[in-house]
């Protein structure tokens, strides 16, 4: 798994609500951006993103880890 690849998937993924803007900004598929976001998940053991049909939010870990990969990322960007 590109962890990297993964955190800036879930990130796009939680700023828009939804996959199928994150897959299309980062012009991927939308099963590879669900892909990277379940990898993610798996790695860190913890559920980040609940899911339904129309919508996405995130979980109380969702939130943590939100804010941590945005400080990660904006950190690597610099």
């Amino acid at each position: 798994m590109d962890q990297l690849l993964a955190m800036r998937v879930f990130l796009r993924v939680a700023e828009r609500g939804s996959f199928g803007q994150a897959a299309d900004e980062l012009e991927i598929s939308r099963p590879a951006a669900s892909s990277h976001v379940a990898a993610l998940e798996k790695h860190l053991g913890a559920r980040l993103l609940n899911r339904t049909t129309r919508r996405v939010s995130l979980t109380a870990e969702g939130s943590e880890f939100l804010r941590r990969t945005r400080r990660i990322l904006e950190e690597l960007h610099d």
